[in-house]
């Protein structure tokens, strides 16, 4: 019975000392070859409702940038409001870029929050052997996350 009691102990304190991570790094914890998705959205339900998705993805072993804006006056706003979309596999040198704008950034586990109705934007990012723990994704800076939004506003205007 104290043997049981001792290793409860022992269990607990590992879990407060790190033997379990409440958040994870891009860069030291997440390596680029590990990234499977990362979502970038914006939405809102006021007048003149909006919605904007920016999202970055591998497939077959290719990194692609997919952008879509939905535009209507109703809400929600369901894909047949979709006014511009487009994709682009990405060059290996646009694929660093993205990694380096969003490497240092923290994804931690998803929480409820009292701006969880907000608008956003909400990042999400996915990689390999993730097992659905770790997925909200913050920059490492106020200025990054505006470097990545031009970004995104570059590579868009290179799928018309």
């Amino acid at each position: 019975m104290k043997k049981g009691i001792v290793l409860i102990l022992c269990c607990v304190l590992l879990w407060n000392l790190g033997g379990c991570k409440k958040e994870m790094i891009v860069g030291k914890d997440i390596k680029k070859e590990d990234i499977t998705e990362f979502y970038d959205t914006y939405s809102t339900s006021t007048f003149p409702p909006e919605y904007q998705r920016y999202y970055f993805y591998v497939k077959d072993g290719k990194p692609y940038f997919y952008h879509e804006k939905r535009e209507g006056e109703v809400w929600p706003l369901t894909e047949e409001y979709a006014t511009e979309k487009g994709t682009k596999e990405l060059t290996q040198e646009e694929w660093d870029a993205f990694y380096s704008l969003i490497s240092n950034g923290v994804v931690k586990g998803r929480e409820e929050s009292v701006t969880s109705g907000d608008s956003g934007p909400w990042f999400y990012l996915y990689w390999k052997n993730d097992k659905g723990k770790y997925q909200e994704y913050s920059f490492e800076t106020y200025a990054k996350e505006k470097e990545f939004e031009q970004f995104c506003i570059e590579l868009k205007e290179k799928t018309k």
